[in-house]
C-alpha cells in the first residue's frame, strides 16, 4: 500500500476510551457538552485570545457562520488559490465572487490586486492563509478599513500560527480554522470560528445552535453547526500530543529541505512571511513545468508514495471564470504536496526525494 500524502494522528486508544467513559457517565452527547466547553477553553487559552473560540461541526459551516455573522451576502473579493470551500461556501449562500491575484512569493492573496478588484458592490474580503503561511494582514486590514469592508480569513491551515507574536486569529473581523482529520490538530470532523469583535463573536456562538436564546426564545436565524462530544473527545486527546506532533513533522520537513535543494528544477513553494511562525502543516514544492510534475507523480507512485496536487486547479477555472489570473493558474499547475505526517519517519524524505531525482 502506498504511503499517502498524509495520515491522521491517532492518540492511544485508551486515551480516547477515557473520554468515552466521561460521555457515558454524563449521557451528554452534543449541544455544548462539558468536553466541547473544555476544548474551547483550552484552545482559547493556548491562543491567548481575549474572547472564546467557538467549536463547530466542520470548517465549511464555520466559514458560512463567519459570513453570516458579519452580514455578508453579496459581492466579495477572494483568492483563486485555495481549497474549493473558500469559494463554494459563499456561493452556496448566494454571494458573488470576484477574484484577486496571488503573490508569487507567499502564495497568499495580493493586497494590491484586492484593492483593484473592489467595486461599489463589494461587501467583504475573504483571504486564505495558504499552507499556514499568513496573509499580509496589516495591508489587508488597512484596505478593508478604508473601503468599509468586512475582512474574513479562511485559516483552515493556520492552527497555532502566530504573526508578530500574536495568534493569527486576532486579525480581521472573523476567522475559521479547520479541525478536519487531515489537519495538524483534528477532531475527526470539526472547526473553529472566532472574532475579536464582541458583537460578532456573540453572534457566532448562537448562530451555530439554531439561534437559540434559551429553550423557548431565539436571538435570530441560526443553523445546526454544533460539535459533538465524541469529536471534542478526539480533539482533547490530541491536545496533549501537539508538541510531539509538531516536532515529528518539523524533523521530516528539515530532511526534505536538505534533499530538495539538491534536485534541479524543484523548489519549496513559498516564502514564509517575515515575523510569522509556521505549523509545519504541508510540504508543497514547485516544478519547472506541469509536465515534470505529472512525471513526478508517476515516479512517486512507482516508489510507493502519493503526491497531491493541492491546490489544483485554480478556482477561477471551476467557479466564476473570466478573471485574468496568470500567477494562480501557473502556480496551481506546478504545485505538489509531498507526504507529511507525524507518523512518518524523517528518513522517508530521502526515499521520496530519490524518486523525484529520477526527473
Amino acid at each position: 500500500m502506498a504511503t499517502l500524502v498524509t495520515e491522521p494522528f491517532l492518540p492511544p486508544l485508551e486515551d480516547y476510551q477515557h473520554y468515552l467513559e466521561k460521555i457515558w457517565d454524563s449521557k451528554w452527547l452534543t449541544n455544548q457538552g462539558p468536553l466541547t466547553t473544555e476544548l474551547e477553553e483550552r484552545l482559547t487559552q493556548r491562543f491567548n485570545l481575549e474572547r472564546s473560540v467557538h467549536a463547530v461541526a466542520n470548517g465549511g459551516l464555520g466559514l458560512q457562520i463567519a459570513l453570516r455573522s458579519l452580514g455578508v451576502g453579496g459581492e466579495l473579493v477572494t483568492t483563486p488559490f485555495s481549497y474549493v470551500a473558500t469559494v463554494s461556501c459563499p456561493l452556496w449562500d448566494g454571494c458573488q465572487i470576484r477574484y484577486a491575484e496571488i503573490d508569487r512569493a507567499t502564495l497568499t492573496i495580493c493586497p494590491d490586486a484586492v484593492e483593484a478588484s473592489i467595486t461599489a458592490k463589494t461587501e467583504a474580503i475573504l483571504a486564505t492563509h495558504v499552507f499556514g503561511n499568513p496573509c499580509d494582514v496589516e495591508r489587508l486590514s488597512e484596505i478593508a478599513n478604508r473601503h468599509n469592508l468586512a475582512l474574513i480569513y479562511d485559516a483552515a491551515h493556520a492552527f497555532d500560527v502566530t504573526y508578530k507574536g500574536r495568534s493569527i486569529l486576532e486579525w480581521g473581523d472573523a476567522s475559521m480554522v479547520s479541525l478536519h482529520a487531515t489537519k495538524i490538530f483534528h477532531s475527526v470532523e470539526g472547526g473553529l470560528v472566532y472574532s475579536n469583535k464582541k458583537e460578532t463573536n456573540a453572534k457566532m456562538e448562537w448562530m451555530r445552535r439554531f439561534g437559540h436564546n434559551g429553550p423557548n426564545e431565539f436571538h435570530g436565524v441560526g443553523i445546526n453547526a454544533k460539535l459533538s462530544e465524541f469529536h471534542a473527545a478526539m480533539a482533547l486527546c490530541n491536545f496533549d500530543y501537539m508538541e510531539s506532533i509538531v516536532a515529528d513533522r518539523k524533523a521530516l520537513i528539515d530532511e526534505y529541505n536538505r534533499y530538495i535543494e539538491e534536485i534541479e528544477g524543484i523548489e519549496f513553494a513559498f516564502k514564509l512571511r517575515e515575523a510569522a511562525s509556521w505549523n509545519y502543516s504541508y510540504y508543497p514544492i514547485l516544478f519547472e513545468s506541469q509536465e515534470k510534475l505529472q512525471s513526478a507523480v508517476s515516479y512517486l507512485a512507482k516508489a510507493g508514495f502519493e503526491g497531491r496536487r493541492y491546490f489544483y486547479p485554480s478556482l477561477d477555472t471551476c467557479f466564476c471564470p473570466g478573471a485574468e489570473l496568470p500567477i494562480s493558474n501557473d502556480v496551481s499547475s506546478r504545485v505538489l504536496c509531498l507526504p507529511l505526517a507525524s507518523s512518518y519517519k524523517a528518513s522517508m524524505a530521502k526515499k521520496v526525494c530519490r524518486a523525484l531525482s529520477n526527473l
